[in-house]
């Protein structure tokens, strides 16, 4: 059967699974979640049927907390129910995640994770809000890319019927969320193969009716309270197994096949990163290009991170190994180690006490916070700290922090080779230049045989600031989680004049590039209008 290839952004992606496979979604818009919410009511209010032919019932609440109450009560009425959050959105939820998870009640929650307002409030992502849920006992789950949203999805809500243990599904917002690439679809009928009926059965069976009476949301005493706590023990205990097993049953139908901590790089590395997110996907690259000039580094990719799997972690790492960096995408004030370290960290010792492996060096360290740029540069600077002898206990790359010295250099000329064409296009907030190039992007996308990536990169004020999309596309699979740098593009195109005179946008034009000015001069008196520096250049 030919593959379907579309071309979607990561919260398209992940809806369609939601959708296909819920009968009531609970929502309230957040930035960068709303896509998902409106994709789920469009849908209804068009009359989609889901994979057992019913058509989901979507509610909009009036906050995030009525649409966790929404989704909490659906489920002791046996529905099927997803909802879609982020951020402070997200917070809101956690006193029902906390009461969803006790009683055991399967459930996906996708968040597009994002920033929470600290010093300032930030739209753009990070790891903030899904490390604040740590201690709920949702399972956590995280995607690296678009396809993996679509995939990833699925496994979720297959592995939450089956555990009974509510999972959120969590990716990068924006840069994840909105970025928009060339993917292979689920069909239908795959995603009907991969759900066990006989798990959805059971769910529906421990619904509250009267025929079946049941007591549930007692108050405890001490006398039974630590017990109850401790009895949904065997059930986090088999969620890693459970997930592998429908990574390798959707692998069975589409041929990608993931793991619930995957490791890429040189057999005998010396120096390995762990992380989860987008950044997996520049880690990898930028592994694979330094292994091909004779370096020996690795990365460990963590897609389960609740429940920690520990022994999956520590048989991903070689044998050869001698110092790793361990990359957090948030920042927890006072502690002794950011949360995604920690873990590691607490894994890593347990197995060398136990005789299984020697200890390496192991340092922490920040990166991306509110959808900062991480790119191969920061990457090869990470692993340069690490080949140092004495490498900084605590980092951070990707800024320069002047007050507390902890961040790392960067060699601003490394950049990996690519063989797609690059293109940015500078507009202003609605004038039409980003959903123009979505459409372009998507249009490459579905209709040649090439494979595309689409990002915009927008104020946090929209309309009336400037907007910046970032388009590529080429032969082959494009997995570049970053923005097109200085020298890197083949085409670039100044959608609104006055930015002349404020952006120097010929710096990221390689040579022989072009620049196309959208103005109401003349070929013949356009050059007068310039800048004399942009003549210059």
């Amino acid at each position: 059967m030919a593959k379907k290839m579309i071309a979607c952004d990561g919260n398209e992606a992940t809806a369609s699974v939601a959708f296909a496979v819920s009968e009531v979604a609970a929502i309230y818009p957040i930035t960068p979640s709303s896509p998902m919410a409106e994709h789920a009511d469009n849908w209804s209010a068009a009359g989609k049927k889901n994979i057992w032919g019913q058509v989901p019932r979507v509610f909009e609440m009036q906050s995030e907390g009525g649409a966790a109450g929404t989704v909490h009560g659906a489920l002791q009425a046996g529905a099927l129910t997803t909802t879609f959050t982020a951020s402070q959105g997200l917070l809101l939820m956690i006193p029902n995640m906390y009461k969803i998870a006790g009683e055991l009640t399967p459930t996906v929650f996708h968040v597009t994770a994002r920033a929470l307002a600290m010093q300032g409030l930030s739209i753009f992502g990070d790891h903030s809000d899904v490390m604040a849920c740590r201690q709920t006992g949702f399972a956590m789950l995280a995607s690296s890319c678009v396809q993996e949203c679509q995939d990833l999805a699925l496994v979720a809500h297959a592995s939450t019927l089956e555990s009974r243990v509510p999972f959120m599904h969590f990716f990068d917002g924006f840069r994840t969320s909105h970025e928009v690439m060339k993917i292979e679809a689920l069909e239908d009928g795959v995603i009907r193969n991969v759900i066990d009926e006989k798990y959805v059965k059971a769910c529906r069976e421990r619904c509250l009716t009267p025929d079946r009476p049941t007591m549930r949301g007692t108050a405890q005493n001490p006398d039974v309270y630590f017990q109850g706590r401790e009895t949904v023990n065997p059930f986090y205990a088999k969620v890693p197994e459970i997930v592998q097993k429908y990574m390798d049953k959707v692998a069975s139908y589409t041929g990608r096949q993931y793991h619930i901590v995957d490791y890429v790089g040189a057999p005998d590395a010396e120096r390995v990163i762990i992380s989860m997110g987008s950044s997996t996907c520049t880690i990898g690259d930028t592994v694979k290009y330094l292994n091909s000039k004779g370096e020996k580094v690795g990365l460990v990719n963590i897609r389960l991170y609740r429940p920690f799997p520990m022994e999956a972690v520590v048989a991903a790492l070689p044998k050869t190994v001698k110092k790793i960096a361990v990359l957090d995408r948030c920042k927890e004030p006072g502690s002794a180690g950011e949360p995604l370290f920690q873990d590691a960290l607490t894994a890593i010792s347990e197995a060398v006490m136990a005789g299984k492996m020697a200890m390496p060096k192991m340092i922490g360290g920040r990166y991306g916070l509110s959808s900062k740029e991480f790119t191969p540069a920061m990457v090869k600077a990470i692993y340069d700290e690490l080949a140092k002898a004495d490498p900084k206990a605590r980092f951070t790359v990707g800024i320069n922090d002047d007050v507390c010295h902890t961040s790392l250099t960067i060699d601003p000329n490394f950049k990996l080779e690519s063989d797609f064409f690059q293109a940015m296009f500078f507009g202003l907030g609605s004038d039409g230049t980003v959903g123009a190039n979505k459409n372009s992007i998507k249009i490459i996308g579905n209709e040649t045989d090439n494979y595309a990536q689409g990002y915009f990169v927008y104020d946090s004020k929209k309309s009336g600031s400037m907007t910046t999309s970032h388009l590529r596309f080429g032969k082959s699979i494009i997995d570049a989680p970053y923005l097109i740098g200085e020298n890197e593009a083949d085409f670039v195109a100044c959608h609104h004049t006055p930015h002349l005179e404020s952006v120097n946008m010929l710096k990221y034009a390689k040579d022989g590039a072009t620049f196309l000015v959208n103005t109401p001069h003349s070929a013949d008196t356009v050059w007068d209008t310039f800048p004399r520096p942009v003549q210059e250049e």
